[in-house]
């Protein structure tokens, strides 16, 4: 893989250990691709147990994520990168989909953001019902909403809602009008996102981001 001069700088190695991926020089945070990828894995293991471990055929993938989420914009640009969208990552169960994302969520130097279960918010709106989607959709920090199409349609004193689809649409027109991001994942392709929440929704997704997808099986223990 090549990479960019000024903010990631592969195979240089410094002073920092696994929770500080990057050095500054002037007024850039210049990373280490091999350090960033030290810290992914230290980290996962932290969080997630000692079986995590991030996977060669996965680098390509992590890479663009690393781009993204520092914001280079030389790299970006050369991987077709939007760094003004949000991510939107698809790929089957198990393929490590949520882990990833939540490591991202707090990698150094980043602005970080928010982690939600779609499947949870679902649940939620029945106890809170409207306030619910009005708390997220006002909301302008950035937000990951996740395994996006497990939640389905609940009832709230009779009425049928589409919680993340009333969500999601919500938050396009922040991201039109104010550039909040939304990032999210998903096991769902193209068309059963469209089944799941309408063409009107999917054409929202392709404006608001970049597409990746996780091509791995099920890495689950």
């Amino acid at each position: 893989m090549s990479h960019s001069e000024d903010i990631l700088q592969q195979g240089e190695l410094f002073p920092g250990g696994p929770e500080k991926p990057f050095r500054i020089q002037g007024h850039l945070r210049n990373y280490s691709w091999p350090l960033c990828l030290q810290w992914l894995e230290f980290e996962g293991k932290t969080r997630f147990g000692k079986h995590f471990r991030l996977y060669n055929s996965d680098h390509s993938l992590i890479y663009k994520l690393t781009i993204y989420f520092i914001q280079d914009k030389q790299e970006a640009q050369r991987l077709n990168l939007d760094l003004k969208k949000g991510i939107l990552l698809t790929g089957p169960i198990g393929s490590g989909k949520t882990s990833l994302m939540k490591l991202f969520s707090n990698f150094p130097g980043t602005p970080g953001y928010q982690f939600r279960s779609c499947r949870q918010l679902a649940t939620a709106f029945m106890k809170l019902g409207f306030e619910l989607i009005e708390s997220y959709s006002n909301s302008n920090s950035a937000i990951c909403f996740d395994d996006l199409g497990t939640e389905q349609s609940l009832k709230y004193y009779g009425n049928d809602t589409n919680v993340l689809g009333e969500i999601l649409l919500s938050r396009y027109e922040k991201f039109a009008d104010h550039h909040i991001k939304t990032h999210c994942t998903t096991n769902l392709n193209a068309s059963e996102l469209e089944a799941a929440y309408g063409n009107r929704l999917r054409s929202r997704l392709r404006e608001s981001f970049n597409l990746l997808t996780l091509e791995s099986n099920d890495k689950r223990v």
